[in-house]
């Protein structure tokens, strides 16, 4: 009787069409979930929220953490760890390394629930006669580079609050009070924007501020740490804060400090107002610590390498890095995009505008460090020749628009890229720049050199003397201001250049400004000098490829000879023309190419070796600027000091 059935069955599915089985396919519906924050609302958190960072534990690189947030009631309540840091850009707050969670109520402990939508938020339930919970934490800092930015050294540490606190979520951030502190290795000093309430026994209490402004003010401390004065006599002071590897690190001679306080004079000079009641530039000169840029209204976040002061006439280290943060407070911190403003620190932000916010203080902080005397004029003409001839080669500008690299921050999270020169990721800096410039070199023009951007940066930015809350704005502000400075389309000025495919790059601005760029055979002295400190080779507009000082290829140019032999940054060059690999000889063989001897490059991925010969017959090709007979020269004026 079963094999009856059986035969049956089988008779039935092989007379069953086979679109008749595929019909038949289970289709479920999303499940229905609470949202994981609570709606934000622009009222006073009730009671102030305690933090306490021990960042004593040197060896083990570890943040302990304190806390004891006040509660009004009992039931449900939800702590977030920020998310969106200011600065970022991108949703990059570093959860990953927050450690150790432990939250209890009048000595019990309470148990918590990580958001399955948000592993950012963090629900408990507050016992009845409850006043407050604790919270204790660790942030597990990176101890090598490969597992992120190292805070902590031997010698100093970077401590940004947020990677140490929860805060109550369904506030904004400004509404919600904090009283931090932080214990400090024995004889290290420190410098921040907040301002101490009391220092005692190696223990630092800062004065209550929102938690806004906390996250907006970085900690630095060290063994070797010094305080310069840049504004001596000023209505508001302003504080070169350094530290160092070594002592000899942070020793700049009086000349070096002068050319600070140059920069200055002359954002005052520029702005015309200030936003901040003190500023505070913190440094780090370190091969260990992280290297950094983050702009806050009252301070910036500043990190280089060593040489910063000890090759102050060779190096060209990061030479714009405090003039381009510290126009930050200006531009970004103070006037802030209205879509990227956001009232607590895990609502998303919106890029849009970031080739105005990062784009224009990219401009600015070239400008304000040739005007300062960080760079001559001439290292500030080849540097601009140097990020003109990145765009006028830029590859990606045939299908990508400028403005839609305000999203990399977040679809590429600064990672390294395969084919950079195609993806062109985050081009709203440096191309930015060039647009500013173009802006500027076309009110000159039009106005007969009676106004510049000078005047527009002076009325859209050091409006509100002494205000350092934040003013948002839109681009229909920043087209109006800019037509009060001169009447133009500006509109179609911005579409054409951020909004638009536009294969051709912006240096309509150079040329208006009495500069062209050029290539010739010989680098010029800022590219010749950084290759010399590297001792890499960069012939990106010659061959196509750049590479390290061992041959590791590092960048290859789209299209380009290197691309097109089949080079990749997966290979190394072993050997240059049958001799082992050195820059020089890499530089030698791309000079004799133009004599008509190929350059034959032995190369090797992994255990593999392969010998590539290289289409090319075009000598070197270094980018530099030429003064245009008969022009005004308005790039001269640009960079010369008010």
């Amino acid at each position: 009787m079963k094999l009856c059935l059986t035969l049956v069955l089988a008779a039935i599915l092989v007379a069953t069409p086979i679109s008749a089985q595929q019909s038949v396919r289970s289709a479920p519906q999303p499940q229905a979930y609470a949202p994981a924050l609570p709606a934000l609302k622009d009222e006073a958190y009730p009671g102030v929220v305690t933090l306490d960072v021990d960042a004593t534990d040197l060896d083990h690189r570890i943040f302990k953490v304190r806390q004891s947030i006040p509660v009004a009631k009992s039931g449900p309540l939800t702590l977030v760890y920020a998310q969106w840091i200011p600065g970022n850009h991108a949703p990059r707050g570093p959860i990953y390394n927050y450690a150790g969670l432990e939250i209890t109520a009048n000595g019990k402990t309470i148990a918590w629930q990580r958001d399955p939508s948000d592993v950012y938020a963090f629900h408990i339930d507050v016992p009845q006669g409850t006043r407050a919970i604790d919270v204790e934490s660790m942030f597990l800092t990176p101890i090598e580079a490969a597992q992120g930015p190292v805070m902590v050294t031997p010698e100093m540490l970077r401590l940004n609050w947020y990677v140490a606190a929860l805060y109550p979520a369904g506030y904004f951030a400004r509404r919600i009070n904090f009283d931090v502190s932080v214990r400090l290795p024995p004889g290290w000093d420190y410098a921040t924007a907040l301002e101490t309430a009391s220092s005692s026994n190696g223990v630092v209490r800062f004065k209550t501020d929102s938690w806004e402004t906390v996250i907006d003010s970085p900690l630095f401390a060290g063994k070797h740490l010094r305080k310069f004065d840049l504004d001596p006599g000023g209505r508001s002071r302003v504080t070169l804060n350094v530290m160092g590897d070594e002592a000899g690190q942070v020793d700049p001679g009086s000349e070096i400090i002068e050319v600070h306080r140059n920069l200055v004079k002359q954002a005052d000079k520029l702005y015309g107002a200030r936003h901040f009641n003190h500023y505070d530039f913190l440094l780090s000169i370190s091969d260990r610590l992280a290297g950094s840029g983050t702009e806050h209204q009252r301070s910036s976040d500043n990190g280089t390498n060593s040489g910063y002061f000890t090759a102050w006439n060779t190096g060209f280290v990061s030479k714009d890095l405090l003039a381009h943060e510290y126009t930050h407070s200006w531009n970004g911190k103070y006037r802030r995009p209205a879509d990227l403003w956001t009232p607590a620190f895990n609502t998303p932000m919106r890029n849009s505008l970031l080739w105005v916010y990062e784009g224009q203080t990219q401009y600015w902080g070239n400008v304000l460090a040739a005007r300062a005397g960080f760079v001559t004029k001439q290292q500030a003409l080849d540097l601009i020749a140097s990020n003109a001839a990145t765009y006028d080669t830029r590859t990606g500008r045939e299908w990508r628009p400028m403005v839609d690299t305000t999203n990399d921050p977040i679809i590429a999270a600064r990672r390294s890229l395969p084919w950079h020169n195609w993806q062109r990721s985050e081009d709203y800096y440096s191309e930015g720049q060039l647009v500013w410039m173009d802006a500027d070199t076309l009110i000159r023009e039009k106005s007969g050199g009676k106004r510049s951007l000078d005047d527009f940066a002076n009325a859209f930015f050091g409006v509100n003397d002494g205000d350092w809350g934040q003013l948002t704005y839109t681009r229909k502000d920043l087209v109006a201001t800019l037509n009060k400075i001169q009447p133009f389309d500006w509109e179609g000025f911005f579409n054409a250049r951020v909004d638009a495919v536009a294969p051709i790059a912006p240096l309509g601005g150079l040329e208006r400004g009495g500069y062209r760029l050029v290539y010739g055979d010989t680098p010029n002295a800022v590219w010749r000098d950084g290759e010399a400190r590297t001792r890499a080779a960069n012939l990106l507009y010659s061959i196509g490829l750049a590479t390290d000082a061992t041959g590791k290829i590092t960048l290859v140019q789209w299209e380009g000879p290197a691309w097109k032999a089949g080079l990749t940054t997966a290979l190394t060059i072993s050997a240059v023309n049958g001799q082992s690999y050195t820059s020089d000889r890499l530089r030698v063989a791309v000079a004799g190419t133009k004599g008509g001897t190929p350059v034959d490059l032995l190369v090797k991925a992994g255990d593999t070796m392969k010998t590539i010969r290289l289409d090319y017959t075009g000598g070197h090709r270094y980018p530099r600027l030429e003064r245009i007979s008969g022009k005004p020269a308005y790039l001269d004026d640009i960079l010369s000091p008010r």
